[in-house]
């Protein structure tokens, strides 16, 4: 890892590295140590979240922690220094002037230099496409007004008053932190007219609630002026339960979901078909497996069965396995399958892959599967393994839906998304009867895969999952 610089003997830093594929910011999620705290090489010391995951980064050298440049919450670009470490604690090298935690983005350190060449990325993953993004300095304001607030009191002081100097207007713009201004335009307040309370006259959010109560008393509650969501605007709190909208800032997966199905929706051109099948001899299947022995303690249930049809049905129609290379105009065919599973998570909705998932048996294929659904629940799902999918499932049923019309993952030729499985009234053997039913939904790019080869895939899937003995025949 080669994510730090060294500003003296005794002190050096951490920069945020690129975490995954040229990912060019983070948020800094949750803090393991403080500053005093002795780390080791290798210790976790936070959890960042990219557009694509939570990833824990180590720290790559021994010392006592001695400033964290930034606070939990805070989007961080790729190369500025998060944390500073004391290398060498008890020598008489004079340490770095810390920079104020509590305004990352305006008082955030300037990046120490590094070599021409490589970009300095975490161990394991890819190298940033473009330049890291800085934002300019503003760390003098805070002083100047000091000196102009004590200017005040003294004359008020030569005149007799006994007023503080936070009773006085401020002088030239308010001083108050982005989250504190955001506060302020989204209850309809002018900063100029709010009486500060906090230290050096900055303006605090209790000075802009105090200053909105009389407005509130009078008149009703404004809406939230539109305006872009940026990395500022993270820290916020939630407007008042009188306003009538609330505001979510797009940051991290859902970030990228959105930028990736754009790109998707509008690139490669979706073709979707429908077919409603009869599951009732695989959910048998599903029943009998659970009692294997072979299959103890792995997971068993439908979407195991579902996924291994797939596996079968491109190995039957190799051609859907491909991606369009744009650059070049070729359909560049995969001889491997990574197996994508849409995951719902608590940061949204996310696609690792089962890497090599054709080679898998059915046993592994199943401890696979509740691995990725584990790692996935629990956030801890790395960029690499959302990384490489060829095809996707996505199984809607879980929700009670019966189907839908799936977007494809950026990159891929198909996705297949599984309905609902209800008890339905079914002609079985020339009678009504209730039967096991869903309805599979392919989505396919056109580019790449006609109508006869998508029916074929999905028509391969709906009769291993009617009649599942063919697994044994097919496969």
């Amino acid at each position: 890892m080669t994510t730090m610089t060294q500003t003296s003997a005794r002190f050096r830093e951490f920069k945020m590295p690129d975490v995954g594929e040229g990912l060019t910011e983070a948020e800094i999620l949750k803090w393991f140590v403080q500053p005093g705290d002795t780390v080791t090489d290798g210790q976790v010391v936070c959890e960042v979240e990219t557009a694509k995951a939570a990833v824990e980064l180590p720290i790559p050298f021994d010392g006592v922690v001695h400033e964290l440049r930034f606070s939990e919450g805070t989007t961080v670009d790729v190369g500025q220094v998060i944390i500073t470490v004391d290398v060498a604690p008890g020598s008489e090298d004079e340490a770095p002037v810390p920079a104020p935690a509590q305004e990352p983005v305006e008082a955030a350190a300037p990046v120490s230099e590094e070599p021409k060449g490589r970009t300095p990325v975490l161990v394991g993953y890819g190298v940033a496409e473009s330049s890291t993004k800085r934002r300019p300095r503003k760390g003098a304001a805070a002083p100047e007004a000091a000196a102009v607030a004590a200017a005040v009191q003294a004359e008020l002081n030569g005149h007799g008053s006994a007023a503080p100097v936070i009773d006085a207007p401020p002088v030239g713009r308010p001083l108050a932190k982005p989250p504190v201004r955001k506060l302020a335009k989204d209850l309809g307040i002018d900063l100029a007219t709010v009486v500060p309370t906090g230290k050096d006259g900055i303006i605090t959010r209790e000075d802009v609630h105090a200053a909105a109560a009389p407005a509130e008393a009078a008149a009703p509650a404004p809406v939230p002026a539109a305006e872009p969501v940026t990395a500022e605007h993270s820290a916020a709190p939630a407007p008042p339960t009188s306003a009538r909208e609330t505001r979510i800032p797009v940051k991290g997966v859902r970030k990228a979901i959105a930028q990736a199905m754009v790109g998707s929706a509008f690139t490669a051109p979706h073709v979707t078909e429908f077919v409603t099948v009869d599951v009732t001899r695989t959910m048998k299947l599903v029943a009998e497996l659970k009692e294997d022995k072979e299959m103890a303690g792995v997971r068993v249930n439908p979407l195991l069965i579902i996924a291994k049809a797939l596996l079968v049905a491109i190995k039957r129609n190799p051609e859907v396995n491909a991606a369009w290379d744009e650059a070049n105009q070729e359909i560049v065919q995969k001889h491997y399958v990574n197996l994508g599973i849409a995951a719902a998570t608590p940061r949204g909705l996310i696609v690792p892959n089962i890497k090599d998932a054709h080679d898998k048996t059915l046993p592994q294929l199943a401890a696979a599967l509740g691995e990725l659904v584990t790692t996935a629940r629990d956030g801890k799902t790395s960029p690499a393994a959302m990384a490489g999918g060829t095809v996707t499932i996505t199984n809607v049923g879980v929700f009670g839906v019966d189907t839908g019309t799936p977007i494809l993952n950026p990159g891929e030729s198909a996705i297949l998304a599984v309905g609902a499985i209800k008890l339905q009234p079914w002609v079985h053997k020339g009678k009504v009867k209730p039967r096991q039913v869903t309805t599979l939904a392919l989505s396919f790019d056109h580019r790449l895969v006609d109508g006869e080869l998508g029916s074929k895939v999905l028509a391969d899937v709906a009769a291993i999952l009617e009649q599942p003995k063919r697994l044994i025949t097919w496969a």
